[in-house]
């Protein structure tokens, strides 16, 4: 039987859609019917309508309907279902026929018109004579036409015009045909859509109504019938739904029929047809699980109804041809969106599908013989029938319409199987079987499966081979044996060896024949003893450019030809070299390839040895070993050769299962000291020059697909090294290093050398391969008397320290900045040269040490600085020209002592000092976590009208370490003093007192009042009593104080108490600016006092004699020569007041 007999027909895969007949439209020579039809039928979208639309003259002859039954009381079916039905109802019985007229409402002669329009009409109803087929009238007008009820004319004749043809209202359309014709086209498809609608519900009903008169003794076939034809106009009619609800009540029917040996076949072709509809309607309603629960239930079903005996390749055939549709419905589904998984995919059923070809195959063989096998076709022809084709799917042509349980005729019978025998062996297997192989590995590679790949690739490959296409079986082969090598697959490779070595013997390929015979040979092989035997001794002959002997299991035919291939290519192997790769493979040689150290140094000679092993059941005799270096100028060391032109070490014959190592040696030259040399091949020549050359090629150190290569990759390079340096290089330092500093660093290098060390040449400086940003901010110099800057590089290369004699001890200092901390990697590199003497060569030997070492860079101090008032009370901001103070907190975090040279403060214009600032912290020497403090006095001149903001300046300290040699310069630090807010106040008081007063004395107390505004200002003062004061002056008083001038008040305190005491509190108001409060003005004078008892003793002297009136309150000096304020108060357990100088405007120390 052809392969087309179990292909599902076209009309069961197509979509159904509804068939709308077009009449009347002369599509050749009339081009605005031409036009229709364009807009009918081109570009249509997936929005439009599901119809099929194809133009027929008007008189076109449909098929007759037959005589409706009105019982099935005397009625046997001969089947099931008819093979013409489905295309009947697709192509040839239109569910409406629509009559294109061209006719305009004001056609003059309209009465003329109207009746030839009727009479095409009743030929279309005369042709459908019997059929539900409905009719409708299409009139072409060249005008548009007016709105509904507007145009009384077109009404009128629209009523005749559906009486004299005996239409609805609803089956005549107007079609203007003018710009818009897309947009009235598809209003018409709608319409027709829907009277198709009606004509498949009409159907069904009639189908339907049969079933009152049918029994399921003798009926049982029309049941199932019926319920398919009822599913299949609903899917005309789009009702996929009820559609898939009849296919399923089809498909339950059809399984609850007797089977027997005449009727199976046809159950079995109409299980697969409703099958299939079940399986593409789920896919369609996006079920995929309930399609495939119905393929594994009918499978299941199915997969035992095998029929004849005789016939049974039959059965595989149907089987694959399931697996093989249902696989083509699930792909068709992920195409259009569906999500498959590794685990479930279109591939196993295509799998299963080339599974019952191959099935189908050896049955085929089995029951219908080989191809010289000659049955005997029977005359007459008993597949042949009268109209071509049969009458109901799924029966025989010999008996059609047969539903008895014994045959009608057994000598037709017989010849019916002999022909269907005859025909099987005309199929092309192989070809069907690649083909579903193909389409599986295609969807296991999308899937990513690759084991399942293999395998098929692999059953590819002997199909191929059946079919006596070598090539493309040796090229699959060859692909998936790779996989196998690495998974270590042993068996399975050995089995696709097999096959490949007899493609490669069948199609003469030397070089394939020898690679696949020396693997099959090797220890991966699991072959026999003697089948290995054989074999070496066909690549023994290959050798010798005599043709192997043939293979076993290879086609007779092709040995013949294949012996004559070996002939012709043994006549022209004369001097042939053949390089095998063996790398990836497994050959019946072992090869690895070692140095016998990972490095040598240069007065060493390198040591090179190759181990070979064969694991072939007979000696193997080589002629020539050679190694491959990544130096090429080596690689004549490492050679043996048995023609003579270098001394073998050893027999060249490798004895099965005894390791034979053969070693080479050289000196390396100078200039790759520090190189690494690799070993980048092996090759061994099998062979002589009178037959064929075969080198075995291993990359690198040799070994094999069954190798462990990570020893291999080990000992594979070596790396020379140079002489050990006979030198000692040390670094003398005080890490950590301070930031900006000049830290210095000495080098001492010291030959232990027993000769002299020439051209010495020393690198030093920030080792390479660090952060970028260091390079820039590390800086390194030989002279350490002046400060580096930004010209200085990192790394000092190649500096020249001269020749070196034995025992001999050198320095050089090394100075380093720093100008940011973190830590760095510095490298002091030490390079000379020696005379020495390798195997009687005297070379120049480069020697070098290195030292490195990691130095962290840190902060030497940190500075605080603050504004505070002269009463020592932090400030926010600072007033126009009224005195404040700049204090600055100096504190070492450096781990060795700071001398802290001298400080500077460089002002801002926008400030000035009361009097010249001089340095407090002059060689001042801090311990780690000491402190020392500075005091300036300042004031801020005035400044432009609406600047809130001013600048201070700089702060300069200048530092080194107390270490340090006099010689190493000072850093000088600069410290960005921060800005200030800056506010005017209108009135400016302070006072003047003395330092201190006595019990029961007079204390005299000036109070200046100075008017800083361009009005005159009304001032109003009050004294408030204390109970530590009696005071005399104005208690309370108002008076007015000039534009820029000053209003003196004076009083004479009493002190009543010793201690601090609390002065009088002074209250100011402005008059004219209430908004100034009286506490911003107070925030200027002193609050307290120190009261001392009154002394009854002999005259004060000192200090309290000599003490003279200040204008401000006396202030702590905390800062020392050698010593912070805080130092001295831990030593001294007290505070140590130091008064204050004549000079208002300054501070100085003790």
């Amino acid at each position: 039987m052809s392969p087309a007999q179990w292909d599902l027909p076209p009309e069961l895969c197509c979509r159904p859609m509804a068939f709308v007949a077009l009449t009347g439209l002369d599509v050749v020579y009339n081009a605005v019917h031409r036009a229709i039809w364009d807009a009918f039928c081109a570009n249509r979208r997936a929005d439009r309508v599901p119809i099929s639309f194809k133009v027929l003259p008007g008189d076109h002859e449909y098929p007759k309907c037959r005589t409706k039954r009105t019982s099935y009381e005397w009625y046997i079916p001969k089947g099931i279902l008819k093979t013409g039905w489905m295309n009947k109802h697709l192509n040839l019985v239109p569910a409406l026929v629509v009559l294109f007229y061209e006719l305009d409402w004001d056609e003059p002669q309209w009465k003329e018109k109207q009746s030839e329009c009727a009479t095409k009409v009743e030929i279309v109803r005369t042709s459908l004579q019997g059929r539900n087929t409905k009719v409708a009238v299409v009139l072409i007008q060249k005008k548009t036409p007016l709105p509904p009820g507007e145009d009384v004319m077109a009404s009128e004749r629209a009523a005749a015009l559906c009486n004299a043809c005996d239409l609805s209202g609803k089956s005549l359309f107007v079609l203007p045909h003018t710009d818009h014709l897309v947009g009235y086209i598809i209003r018409l498809e709608n319409a027709f859509y829907e009277h198709a609608q009606t004509y498949y519900y009409t159907e069904i009903r009639r189908v339907k109504s049969h079933k009152e008169f049918l029994n399921k003794t003798t009926h049982q076939l029309l049941f199932v019938r019926h319920q398919f034809k009822t599913a299949f106009f609903s899917e005309l009619k789009q009702d996929t739904q009820n559609a898939l609800k009849y296919y399923r009540a089809a498909y339950s029917l059809i399984h609850e029929l007797r089977t027997h040996e005449t009727n199976i076949l046809e159950i079995k072709t109409m299980a697969g047809f409703i099958n299939y509809k079940i399986c593409r309607l789920c896919f369609q309603h996006n079920t995929p699980l309930d399609a495939i629960a119905q393929f594994r239930k009918h499978i299941d079903l199915c997969k035992k109804k095998i029929g004849s005996a005789e016939l049974a390749f039959e059965h595989a055939a149907w089987m694959s041809k399931q697996f093989q549709y249902f696989g083509d419905l699930f792909d068709e589904a992920i195409k259009l969106g569906l999500t498959a998984i590794q685990t479930q995919n279109p591939g196993f059923y295509y799998q299963q599908a080339a599974h019952y070809a191959q099935e189908r195959k050896r049955l085929a063989f089995q029951l219908c013989g080989g191809p010289e096998a000659n049955l005997g076709y029977p005359a007459p022809d008993p597949l042949e029938t009268p109209t071509g084709i049969l009458d109901f799917y799924g029966q025989r042509a010999w008996r059609q319409g047969h539903q008895s349980i014994d045959p009608p005729d057994p000598e037709k019978e017989k010849g019916g199987i002999l022909a269907l025998q005859g025909r099987e062996k005309e199929v092309p297997h192989s070809e069907l079987i690649i083909a579903l192989l193909s389409n599986a590995v295609a969807q296991f590679k999308k899937y990513k499966c690759p084991r399942m790949k293999s395998r098929l690739m692999v059953q590819m490959g002997e199909e191929y081979y059946h079919t006596k296409d070598y090539a493309k079986a040796l090229k699959l082969l060859d692909y998936v044996m790779c996989d196998y090598r690495t998974e270590r697959w042993w068996g399975l490779l050995t089995s696709i060896l097999g096959t490949a070595l007899r493609c490669s013997y069948l199609m003469a390929q030397v070089k394939d024949y020898v690679s696949y015979s020396m693997e099959l040979v090797g220890r991966a092989s699991m072959l026999r003893e003697d089948q290995k035997s054989r074999i070496q001794k066909n690549v023994a002959k290959v050798l010798k450019n005599e043709p192997p002997e043939a293979e076993p299991d290879c086609d007779p035919s092709a040995v013949k030809a294949a012996q004559a291939l070996w002939n012709e290519r043994g006549s022209q192997a004369s001097g042939e070299d053949l390089i095998l790769e063996v790398q990836d493979s497994v050959p019946f040689v072992q090869c690895k390839a070692r140095f016998l150290h990972p490095s040598f140094h240069l007065d060493v000679p390198v040591q090179l040895h190759v181990f070979l092993l064969t694991d072939s059941p007979h000696p193997v005799r080589f002629s020539k070993l050679c190694v491959s270096l990544s130096n090429q100028d080596y690689n004549q060391y490492c050679v043996v050769d048995s023609l003579g032109q270098a001394p073998a070490q050893e027999d060249m014959c490798l004895v099965p299962g005894r390791t034979h190592r053969y070693s080479f040696r050289f000196v390396a030259r100078p200039e790759d000291v520090g190189k690494k040399i690799e070993i980048t091949g092996v090759d061994l020549m099998l062979g002589s020059e009178n037959g064929r050359c075969i080198f075995l090629n291993w990359r690198g150190g040799g070994g094999d697909a069954a190798s462990s290569h990570e020893a291999l990759q080990a000992t594979r390079s070596f790396k020379r090294r140079g002489l050990e340096p006979q030198i000692s290089v040390q670094l003398h330092h005080e890490p950590p290093a301070l930031n900006n500093e000049m830290y210095c660093m000495m080098v001492t290098i010291q030959s232990h050398e027993d000769i002299v060390a020439r051209d010495l040449k020393l690198t030093a400086g920030l080792k390479p391969g660090q952060d970028a940003n260091l390079s820039h901010t590390t800086h390194v110099t030989l002279d350490g008397s002046k400060m580096c800057d930004d010209s200085h590089r990192a790394l000092l290369p190649d500096i020249p320290m001269g020749d070196l004699q034995p025992q001999e001890k050198m320095e050089k200092p090394l100075s380093i900045r720093c100008s940011t901390t973190g830590p760095r990697i510095f490298l002091v590199h030490v390079a000379y040269t020696v005379d020495t003497c390798i195997e009687g060569r005297d070379i120049v030997c480069k020697c070098h040490k290195d030292e490195t070492v990691t130095i962290e860079t840190v902060v030497p101090f940190e500075v605080a600085v603050k504004f505070v008032s002269t009463k020592f009370e932090h400030l926010e901001h600072v007033f126009v020209d009224v005195p404040f103070l700049l204090m600055t907190d100096i504190l070492s975090m450096s781990p060795w002592p700071l001398h802290l040279v001298t400080s500077e403060l460089q002002l801002a214009p926008t400030m000035a000092a009361v009097d010249q600032p001089a340095s407090q912290v002059e060689e001042v020497v801090l311990q780690t976590g000491e402190s020392a403090s500075e005091c300036f006095c300042l004031t801020c001149p005035p400044v432009h009208h609406g600047t809130t903001g001013v600048a201070s300046g700089q702060y300069v300290m200048s530092w080194k370490r107390k270490s340090a040699n006099a010689t190493i310069p000072v850093v000088n630090t600069v410290i960005t003093l921060p800005h200030v807010a800056v506010e005017t106040i209108p009135l400016y008081v302070h006072a003047d007192l003395p330092s201190f007063g006595r019990v029961r004395e007079s204390l005299p107390v000036k109070y200046h009042i100075q008017n800083r505004t361009a009005i005159v200002q009304e001032v109003e003062m009050s004294v408030e009593p204390s109970d530590a004061f009696m005071f005399s002056g104005l208690k309370q008083v108002r008076l007015r104080i000039l534009p820029g001038t000053e209003q003196d008040m004076l009083y004479n305190f009493y002190p009543l108490m010793a201690g601090y005491q609390m002065l009088p509190l002074l209250n100011i108001n402005l008059l004219r600016l209430p908004a100034v409060s009286g506490q911003l003005l107070r925030r200027f004078l002193p609050s307290r006092i120190f009261i001392k008892v009154t002394f009854n003793g002999p005259a004060n002297s000192g200090i309290e004699s000599g003490a003279r009136c200040w204008s401000y309150p006396s202030l702590i000096l905390t800062v020392s020569q050698r010593r912070s304020s805080k130092v001295l108060r831990q030593k001294m357990g007290r505070t140590v007041p130091l008064l204050c100088p004549p000079s208002p405007n300054r501070l100085s120390r003790r």
